[in-house]
């Protein structure tokens, strides 16, 4: 049977913010399989900051998105035909399948394809909070801040995937969680359904005396550990309410993205605060992600972690629902439903 692929390639390098005009729509067979490989129809695809920073044709911590080729990007999908003995059409599965409808696996490469269980997790959980989202959470906060009883941990970006997740786990370690967000409906859900002790709204302050005296106001015993998805001036707003000895984990600096420089306003808190800050790629730490999985997957299936998701319908709706992602217009964890 003669299959369609529709997909979503890098046609140019944007210059400055990330447009529609950077992608580009085509439609492709389907190729017959070969001995040991296996089709797969994605369900959802992931869209994720870090995806802005590979469209630049920069020294970064991974390699370039190529012109011309399917945009990469995680998904999850099913088993549609299968020439492998480990795999079977119906399997449930997630993988970097980019942004198109199938993906063609060769499934004897290890790790390229993982089989999920949806009984008590929901597929779309596997690019979110069980996923790698949820991992990069528990990885920043635990292996990095390593909270203790009493502490506060702040995370900007609270709302989304990852921030979401940071808090939800801080509080888990008897931590006080605050957050930032944007906009009055994110703040109220990151307190009300997230269980956060507090979320200042960005937009509500003009620069970092501002923020940071907001940050004094909702965590009036300074910040132990700092969980960065931004940067720019949330993180120097920050870095004036450390603690001695205080923990930042790095992990995206979305205000940066589109090539405007982020100079830190006040670098002499580093030596002040005597602060350990730290970058990590979660892909670099596959030893733990096991360990964190178990967690992230019971907390899910439990009721305990708690995730929304903003929907975009269909594989052409990708980079309009990609840009909405960098300007924050998304709620939660973005995904696209194909």
């Amino acid at each position: 049977m003669s299959r369609t692929n529709r997909q979503i390639l890098l046609a140019s390098r944007p210059q400055g913010e990330a447009t529609a005009a950077n992608f580009k729509l085509v439609e492709t067979p389907v190729p017959e399989l070969a001995a040991g490989q296996v089709l797969v129809r994605n369900h959802y695809l992931s869209l994720d900051p870090y995806m802005r920073g590979r469209m630049n044709d920069s020294r970064s911590y991974a390699q370039p998105q190529p012109l011309n080729e399917v945009m990469i990007g995680g998904t999850v999908g099913e088993v549609v035909e299968s020439k492998n003995d480990y795999f079977k059409p119906g399997d449930k599965v997630v993988g970097m399948g980019g942004w198109q409808e199938y993906q063609l696996v060769d499934a004897g490469q290890r790790g390229v394809l993982q089989k999920v269980d949806t009984t008590h997790i929901p597929l779309s959980a596997y690019l979110g909070a069980v996923g790698m989202p949820g991992v990069t959470a528990w990885y920043g906060l635990v292996k990095i801040i390593d909270p203790k009883p009493g502490e506060t941990v702040v995370v900007s970006a609270a709302s989304g995937a990852v921030g979401g997740a940071v808090g939800q786990l801080a509080k888990a370690r008897g931590a006080r969680a605050v957050g930032f967000a944007g906009g009055p409906d994110k703040c109220r859900y990151v307190v009300e359904e997230l269980g956060f002790d507090a979320c200042i709204d960005y937009k509500q302050h003009k620069g970092v005396r501002e923020l940071a005296a907001a940050l004094k106001e909702a965590a009036p015993k300074g910040v132990d550990g700092y969980f960065e998805n931004v940067g720019g001036e949330i993180l120097d707003a920050v870095m004036l309410r450390t603690n001695a000895f205080a923990r930042i984990a790095m992990c995206g600096m979305i205000a940066g993205y589109d090539g405007q420089p982020l100079p830190l306003q006040n670098p002499a808190m580093i030596l002040v605060s005597r602060l350990k800050i730290e970058g990590f790629i979660v892909s670099e730490h596959m030893q733990v992600w096991p360990e964190a999985l178990k967690e992230l997957g019971t907390l899910v299936a439990t009721g305990k972690l708690k995730y929304r998701e903003t929907l975009a319908e269909g594989i052409a709706s990708a980079p309009e629902a990609f840009i909405g992602l960098l300007k924050g217009r998304n709620f939660g964890k973005q995904l696209v439903k194909l």
